[in-house]
């Protein structure tokens, strides 16, 4: 199809609400997507350059464009969401999930049971949940089976069964986990009174079962039964423990979603968080697949009209990190303060910790994808060009002045390379001079590097601020390796990142991973050239000491220093030991100057 056709399409697009389709030649489904303007959201594909690659070729594959028209936005995102589901365009975001979540089940019956269920079957039972694992449901029943005596056998408790006396009490009565219906021992207002406040609990309302346990308390204690209401007692410390661990804000926050987004380049993860009565009740993450350019809060929309279907959410209220179109059905608030805003602060705390979970996971299971994301994200956050799969760092050790040296380490996909670490002796400098030490040690670097036709890093790291940066840029200068290789300096004070020919420093974020490699590398080069200034420095101070001796030279102390490796060891060494090494005379000398 020409361009003319398809700009008519464009063009006779309605400016209401909608949904709109992309087609390929073949009829193929591309794309779905919501617009509160159709025609304004639709025209942008096509008049304005994407950044983003898959973007640029799907819109070349556009063919034919077709829509629906929805009276709201709400009808938009639900079509939308359900369309994707159904035909999985190659270019839309998918939000699969195909597994079978438990839910808790109230059966429908004469003294019902209460049990988990992947199964959800029309017979007028109650189901709660869906929830996301079976240990908070374990967890919940087990609190539940503590507080009140429930039937777990699976008769059929019609009131002719039980009169004509068909069933006898089995173990659990015994044990007092039931209190016998099956024989008639316990009434079914009774059992209906507990189902009821059962129902309550799994909802997160712990205030009716309090203030009934207290009641029976406070009256089996005024009859003088005190061991009844001792056991009555230690249920109400069990409910207010499950209820002080469970309630996480103020209790009359009740029936609201909580959603927060965390993402990067390829990823998102998307938390959900339920909240009744202040309770936690429901908590869940997913990662989503980035396909185009998705901004946040694309992707935050399409998840929370996917969790709330899943969940079977039919909460009226939502919190969000920021504001989103849902449609009117549902009140979205972005909090600024208070519980409602630490709520929402927790579901991003829960985002991050799955996003961590799963890069370590990745680390493990999947390395190149690890090692391409971080070198992604350094670029980005150092705005290269390109991926710093090579990087050199140097530092400058000069302590006290003395023994000036420097030391270069490398790291290859973002990990030390110590078998090309190199240490360097400052040959053309006098005095302690920084500057002028950072100029010769590059300069010597990059000349072999280029005479030997080495590969050259991606990225130079600089320990040291603006004067240490321009010093090496000299020395690239010299050799015409500016512009062709990225340099920047850290300095050691607040971490500032220097760029060449910008007075203004960039500060990453603390906690970023670009940052944490950064430090590696300082740490790494001052760590390396540290060690040999030691070494150096102490082998200087052994031969200055060996040198005082009235005819013991440098030769003769190296000498002596590679057979007995310290000063200590020569010291207590024997006339003869030394004999063997420098001969008689010289030995003679230093055996007499230590003892």
């Amino acid at each position: 199809m020409s361009k003319d056709s398809l700009d008519i399409q464009v063009q006779s697009l309605p400016s209401g609400p909608g949904v709109y389709q992309f087609y390929d030649k073949n009829g193929k489904l591309l794309y779905v997507g919501k617009a509160k303007n159709l025609k304004k959201r639709v025209s942008s594909y096509f008049h304005k350059r994407h950044e983003y690659g898959k973007t640029r070729v799907m819109v070349r594959k556009v063919e034919e464009v077709r829509h629906v028209v929805v009276p709201t936005e709400t009808d938009a995102l639900l079509l939308e969401n359900n369309l994707i589901k159904k035909y999985q365009p190659r270019y839309n975001v998918m939000l699969k999930d195909d597994k079978s979540y438990p839910w808790i089940c109230i059966k429908n019956e004469r003294f019902p049971r209460i049990f988990p269920t992947r199964k959800l079957i029309k017979d007028g039972s109650e189901y709660y949940g869906p929830y996301t694992s079976m240990k908070t449901i374990r967890t919940l029943l087990e609190l539940i089976k503590g507080l009140y005596a429930l039937r777990t056998c699976n008769y059929d408790l019609s009131e002719e069964k039980i009169t004509s006396g068909k069933y006898k009490v089995c173990l659990e009565y015994h044990l007092g986990n039931c209190k016998g219906p099956c024989e008639g021992l316990q009434s079914l207002a009774e059992y209906d009174e507990q189902v009821a406040a059962i129902r309550e609990i799994i909802k997160g309302n712990f205030k009716d079962s309090l203030k009934s346990f207290k009641e029976q308390m406070k009256s089996l204690a005024g009859e003088m039964r005190f061991e009844e209401a001792q056991k009555v007692k230690e249920k109400i410390e069990v409910l207010e423990n499950y209820q002080v661990k469970s309630t996480v804000v103020n209790p009359k926050i009740s029936n609201v979603d909580v959603f927060s987004i965390i993402s990067d380049d390829k990823y998102a993860y998307v938390n959900f968080l339920q909240l009744s009565y202040g309770s936690i009740i429901r908590a869940h993450t997913i990662e989503i697949k980035k396909k185009l350019e998705e901004d946040d809060k694309e992707l935050l929309e399409l998840a929370i009209v996917e969790l709330r279907n899943r969940f079977h959410s039919k909460s009226g209220e939502i919190f969000v990190p920021f504001p989103v179109d849902i449609g009117e059905d549902v009140k979205v608030t972005v909090p600024k303060l208070g519980d409602k805003k630490r709520i929402v602060e927790l579901s991003e705390r829960n985002a991050k910790f799955y996003r961590q979970d799963k890069l370590k996971q990745i680390r493990i299971t999947d390395p190149d994808r690890h090692v391409s994301r971080i070198m992604e994200q350094m670029k980005k956050d150092l705005r290269l060009s390109r991926e710093p799969k090579h990087i050199e760092c140097f530092d400058n050790s000069n302590i006290q002045g003395t023994n000036p040296v420097a030391a270069c380490v490398v790291f290859k996909d973002g990990k030390p390379s110590k078998k090309e670490y190199r240490h360097y002796n400052i040959k053309t400098v006098e005095g302690p001079d920084d500057y002028a030490s950072m100029e010769e040690v590059v300069h010597r670097r990059y000349r072999r590097l280029l005479e030997e036709d080495a590969s050259l890093p991606q990225l130079i790291v600089i320990d040291g601020g603006k004067g240490q940066l321009n010093a090496a840029l000299k020395s690239l200068d010299r050799l015409g390796l500016r512009g062709k290789i990225a340099i920047i300096g850290i300095a050691k004070r607040l971490e500032e990142i220097f760029y060449p020919g910008d007075p203004v420093p960039m500060y990453l974020d603390k906690k970023s991973e670009t940052l944490k490699i950064i430090q590696h590398l300082r740490n790494e080069a001052h760590r390396f050239g540290i060690t040999f200034h030691r070494n150096k420095r102490g082998k200087a101070a052994i031969n200055s000491e060996l040198a005082t001796i009235k005819g013991i030279g440098e030769k003769t102390s190296e000498e002596l220093l590679r057979e007995f490796k310290s000063l200590k060891r020569i010291k207590e060494a024997s006339l003869h030991d030394l004999t063997e090494i420098i001969g008689p005379s010289k030995a003679q000398k230093v055996y007499e100057a230590f003892h």
